[in-house]
C-alpha cells in the first residue's frame, strides 16, 4: 500500500506559489495550501479546482500552524515580502514546522546564489541569508533552492534587453554569463525537491546561462534583428549608483522593488559572485528546460516578444 505525501505550501496564491501546488498535485502529492483569512475567493478557486486542501490559517498563531502542518512530510515557503514575511512570518511557519515534526523545510529562496555575496550587496537577499542562520539551527532537514533569475523578466523589467532600441544592455563585462529559469521550471524543480526524502542543504538549477553577448546573438536570431552591444559602465561604477540612488530613496525601504533594489541584483549578477555552480538540473531528469531561445520565441510567435 502506498502512502500520499503531504507537502504543505505557504503562499500558494501567489504566481510561484499557486504554479508549485499545481505541480505536486499533477505528481501525485497531497497538497495544504496555507491561505490568510479573508483571501478573496477568485484567488482560492484556482487552488481548489485543482485539488489542493485550502486552509485559512493565522500566519501569526504557531498552535493554529502547528496543526495544520502535522503529517506533512514538507514545507514549502513560497512567501514574498521583506523583513516581517521573511524574518517574521517565516519565521513562525518554521517554528510550527518543527513543533509539528515535519521532517524537511524549503524556504522562499528561489535566487540567484547569494550564498557567496558580502552582506550589503543585496537587502532581498540580506533578509534571506538572515533567516538562513535561524534555519540551519532548526531540527529538521531544509533544502534552498536557488534558480537564478526568472527568465520571463527578461521580456519586461530587467534592463538587459531593449528591442525599441535594438540593444543589449550590460555593466563590466559582455561575457559574463547569468543564470536565467522560468517560473514553471522553478516550480517544477521545487515540487521535484518538496517529494525528493534525500535532498541536500541546496539545490542549484537554471534553464539557461547566458552573457550578454550571447544573449544579443540570441535575441537577435529570434527577432531577426542585429542588437548591439551597450556598456553601461563598471560594477564599480553600479555599485558606487546603487548606493546614491538608495541613499535618495528612503521610501524605497518599505518596498520589495525599489529602482536601486533591482540594480542590487543586476550588479550581483554582472559581479560573477552571484552565478549557479554547479548545477543540479540532472538530478529530476524528466524535467524539460525552457531556454532563453525558447522563451523567446514563444513571445515572437503570439506577438509579446
Amino acid at each position: 500500500m502506498t502512502t500520499t505525501k503531504l507537502v504543505v505550501v505557504a503562499g500558494a496564491t501567489g504566481n510561484l506559489g499557486g504554479r508549485i501546488v499545481r505541480e505536486l498535485l499533477e505528481h501525485g502529492a497531497g497538497v495544504r495550501a496555507l491561505v490568510r483569512p479573508g483571501t478573496p475567493a477568485a484567488k482560492l478557486a484556482p487552488l481548489k479546482s485543482a485539488g489542493a486542501d485550502v486552509v485559512p490559517v493565522d500566519l501569526g498563531d504557531v498552535p493554529a500552524l502547528t496543526r495544520e502542518l502535522e503529517g506533512a512530510t514538507c514545507v514549502v515557503s513560497a512567501l514574498q515580502g521583506l523583513g516581517e514575511v521573511i524574518l517574521g512570518v517565516q519565521e513562525r511557519l518554521l517554528d510550527a514546522a518543527v513543533a509539528a515534526h515535519v521532517p524537511r523545510f524549503i524556504p522562499s529562496d528561489y535566487s540567484i546564489d547569494f550564498t557567496h555575496l558580502p552582506d550589503g550587496w543585496n537587502r532581498n537577499l540580506d533578509l534571506r541569508r538572515e533567516f538562513h542562520r535561524r534555519l540551519d539551527e532548526a531540527s529538521l532537514e531544509a533544502t534552498s533552492i536557488l534558480n537564478g533569475a526568472f527568465m520571463e523578466l527578461l521580456l519586461g523589467p530587467m534592463p538587459l534587453l531593449d528591442f525599441k532600441n535594438n540593444q543589449v544592455r550590460y555593466w563590466q563585462s559582455a561575457d559574463q554569463k547569468m543564470d536565467f529559469t522560468t517560473l514553471d521550471n522553478t516550480a517544477a524543480f521545487t515540487a521535484a525537491a518538496a517529494r525528493d526524502a534525500s535532498t541536500p542543504r541546496v539545490l542549484r538549477c537554471a534553464g539557461d546561462a547566458l552573457s550578454p553577448r550571447e544573449l544579443a546573438e540570441v535575441a537577435g536570431e529570434v527577432k531577426r534583428v542585429k542588437l548591439e552591444l551597450t556598456r553601461l559602465g563598471s560594477a564599480e561604477e553600479l555599485f558606487a549608483l546603487i548606493q546614491t540612488q538608495r541613499a535618495a530613496d528612503p521610501g524605497g525601504e518599505t518596498q520589495k522593488y525599489p529602482r536601486w533594489q533591482s540594480m542590487q541584483y543586476m550588479h550581483n549578477m554582472f559581479s560573477g559572485r552571484a552565478k549557479l555552480e554547479p548545477l543540479d538540473n540532472g538530478r529530476y531528469p524528466t524535467l524539460r528546460w525552457t531556454t532563453v531561445r525558447d522563451l523567446l520565441s514563444a513571445g515572437q510567435a503570439q506577438g509579446t516578444s
